[in-house]
């Protein structure tokens, strides 16, 4: 199949990077300073789309003192439940020491009382716009509103490129490229959670169709609290919440941190009725500095005539699935190289179960990961291209399927509805944080029907086929999180079997799940991270 017949842009580079957050711009920055051509192509706009530009992302980001980063290790480690390599998280803490503070001259650092630079602590929107600025000036193009929708694959099964849409331009693209790494993000299953609308899976579903197998998808519980007519989702104000029940009585809800026992009592109460809340025990040094640590905190609250110190106001839980969870794309070497050779994945695309094991969070060690896995996607899809290059005259395949090529005549089938029966069981509290096997079960049933009208009779063209391909992608996805969360028949971190409360021994492996039709499992035999497959 020649390119030039998939689009009406059709174009070769060394190196494609999919996705524009923050992994997606380390990888094109990494790619660029190794001297290979590079294109970004974004469902969104690189700056301003995804999670990153709406939050305020720490790092994991730790000076080169031994002790101090053995005592970090030590501490990730105590929460990880035997699932993270001490070694994988050397590498992240000095990959983020090396490379935030090469941001200078686009970003402003913030310095504390002492004149250390705070490298670690960024804001978001200006955090990515100075990514996006680093990358254009070492020549990186940026294709704006330019969603990937499929793979092309060499007939030797290693990647060719990929294919999508220009929604502006209202055309198709095709593009050639050595190596390509799926920076997407992950998947928050159309929760609602803030940055997260081009955050639907499309990477797992694009690599999924590649053969790529998947880990740690059962850790997808994680919810972050927020007011119940907003989607500003910031569990920091929260340390100083007083709550309530429906009648005014206060509820005993812990603080939220690593075991996040508290949004699991927060969720049943929630279950039971409407939970209130104020934030007067917030000192007032802590209010005063709020506006710019998190300026977009106070907004919904300013919006509706509420003073959150002083008033009352309803919340609720927002689910963050592969987000602030662990599971993504596997990764088979030091590059982030997938199984398909030539794909990379990176962020929050990737599984992060190395670094993180069973308990995630926000920012921290979750952005370092972003960085880090972008940083060294990017180099190794580089060097690539410089003995490889695109192969622009080997024949090529579009792989995609669910959504673009149904198995079955077309039918005109709601997405809408699609993906909203999917978000029902994959963030109901009831089914995804209390879990067990009978719901677990059930839910796979409604699941794989949902799976089997979008694979047999779902087709979308031109820009339909974006919003085909979502649906798509968050129904898999939430096949295999249910997949791995049933399998693993015990509580383990962020998983919680509500049948199963004990933590078993033989379960100390990571889980891989693949396939799209009939999804499989098994746990890996060695739980440390396989040797390349080059």
């Amino acid at each position: 199949m020649d390119t030039r017949t998939l689009g009406s842009l059709h174009f070769e580079t060394d190196v494609l990077v999919i996705g524009g957050g923050m992994a997606a711009a380390w990888s094109a920055i990494a790619a660029a300073r190794a001297g290979a051509a590079v294109v970004m192509v974004d469902k969104g706009y690189v700056g301003t789309s995804g999670v990153t530009a709406v939050a305020g992302p720490g790092h994991w980001f730790v000076p080169p003192d031994t002790e101090r980063r053995a005592a970090a290790i030590s501490q990730r480690e105590a929460i990880a439940f035997g699932l993270a390599d001490t070694r994988w998280m050397a590498r992240v803490l000095e990959e983020t020491y090396r490379q935030l503070p090469s941001l200078e001259g686009h970003y402003e650092f913030g310095i504390n009382d002492a004149g250390i630079k705070l490298y670690g602590a960024v804001r978001g929107p200006e955090y990515m716009r100075a990514l996006r600025q680093l990358a254009q000036s070492l020549g990186v193009r940026i294709l704006d509103q330019s969603p990937a929708i499929e793979l092309l694959l060499h007939a030797d099964g290693s990647v060719a490129g990929a294919r999508g849409v220009r929604r502006q331009k209202g055309e198709e693209w095709a593009a050639r490229a050595a190596g390509v790494v799926l920076a997407t993000g992950g998947c928050a299953f159309a929760s609602r959670l803030l940055g997260s609308q081009t955050n639907t899976g499309d990477g797992y579903l694009m690599a999924a169709e590649a053969g790529v197998e998947l880990s740690g998808m059962e850790f997808t519980s994680q919810y972050v609290i927020a007011p119940a007519f907003s989607t500003m989702g910031r569990s920091m104000s929260y340390a100083y919440a007083t709550y309530y029940g429906p009648d005014q009585q206060k509820l005993d809800i812990p603080a939220f941190g690593p075991g996040e026992e508290g949004v699991r009592v927060l969720a049943r109460h929630l279950l039971r009725g409407a939970v209130h809340c104020d934030l007067a025990r917030m000192p007032q040094d802590i209010r005063n500095r709020l506006p710019y640590i998190s300026p977009n905190v106070m907004l919904p609250f300013v919006r509706r005539g509420i003073d959150p110190f002083r008033d009352k106001f309803p919340v609720t839980l927002l689910a963050e699935g592969t987000v602030r969870g662990i599971g993504g794309i596997r990764v088979y070497d030091e590059d982030c190289q997938t199984s398909v050779p030539g794909l990379f994945a990176a962020g929050d695309a990737a599984s992060r179960e190395l670094v993180t094991g069973a308990s995630s969070g926000g920012g921290s060690v979750n952005s370092a990961w972003a960085l880090s896995s972008g940083y060294w996607s990017g180099q190794a899809a580089a060097r690539l291209a410089k003995t490889q290059g695109p192969r622009s005259r080997d024949p090529v395949e579009a792989i995609g399927q669910a959504g673009l090529r149904s198995r079955q005549p077309a039918v005109a089938l709601d997405t809408g509805r699609i993906i909203a029966a999917a978000r029902t069981e994959a963030t109901h509290y009831d089914k995804n944080l209390f879990r067990s096997c009978e719901k677990l079960a059930q839910s796979l049933i409604v699941l794989g029907d949902l799976w089997q009208a979008v694979r047999d009779h779902l087709r979308g063209n031109g820009l339909a086929a974006v919003r085909a391909r979502e649906a798509a992608a968050i129904v898999a996805s939430a096949r295999w999180s249910y997949t791995a969360a049933l399998h693993r028949r015990e509580s383990r971190g962020m998983h919680q079997r509500e049948d199963q409360r004990s933590l078993l021994p033989q379960f100390e492996r990571r889980q891989l799940v693949s396939g799209l039709d009939r999804v499989r499992s098994s746990f890996e035999s060695n739980p440390q991270l396989l040797e390349s497959v080059a």
